[in-house]
């Protein structure tokens, strides 16, 4: 069986070109939802858990599966000890042979290459704004792995905590969790004094 699935990042995307795409492929099923490559992605689980063996799991374009290489290569694993096959409608990817499973690895490099090359370039663009005076407003919010692991370095190399909650748009005591859970793993997090860690 031919299952499909599609997803777009926000509510004001549409999956029409997808699904249009994923129809005329022949998929019976298709699961759709709207929610960020880095969310739960509730219907992705639902398509892979609906998979059995011989089944063929096609997409509109690798990026709306996965979210890294890492993550990527996992979907493979699980879809390979199922015995099902992947297909990517818009890239020469298809599992079913030895040359589509080298090509799907090597487009995941380049996918995921690509994305921290756009990341590093925006944080630095924050970091510029930073230094000229610009401040950002609104509520603040939490850090994603990759801005805790920036928030991290940029700390080591000499930014304050303020500059640092100003730059992510988070919390002082945000950039504190990061900065005690990476230099004390394992340890209960500590709250913030005047520059002191003291015990929750």
């Amino acid at each position: 069986m031919l299952v499909g699935y599609a997803r777009v990042s926000t509510i004001e995307q549409e999956t029409a070109l997808q699904l249009d795409a994923l129809k005329r492929s022949g998929c019976v099923v298709i699961y759709q939802e709207k929610t960020s490559s880095v969310g739960a992605r509730p219907e992705l689980q639902r398509a892979l858990a609906s998979l059995r063996a011989d089944d063929l799991l096609i997409v509109y374009k690798l990026d709306r599966i996965a979210r890294s290489l890492k993550d990527l290569l996992h979907i493979l694993e699980r879809l390979d000890k199922i015995g099902c096959g992947f297909r990517s409608l818009t890239e020469p990817i298809d599992t079913a042979s030895p040359a589509g499973r080298l090509m799907l690895q090597i487009l995941g490099a380049v996918a995921e290459f690509e994305r921290t090359l756009i990341r590093e370039r925006a944080i630095a663009g924050q970091v510029a704004a930073w230094k000229r005076g610009k401040r950002w407003g609104g509520q603040p919010r939490a850090l994603s792995a990759d801005d805790a692991e920036e928030a991290y370095r940029l700390r080591k190399i000499g930014f304050t905590m303020p500059m640092l909650a100003d730059i992510f748009g988070c919390s002082e005591s945000t950039i504190w969790r990061v900065i005690w859970s990476r230099d004390r793993p394992g340890l209960k997090a500590k709250t913030p004094v005047i520059g002191r860690y003291l015990e929750d």
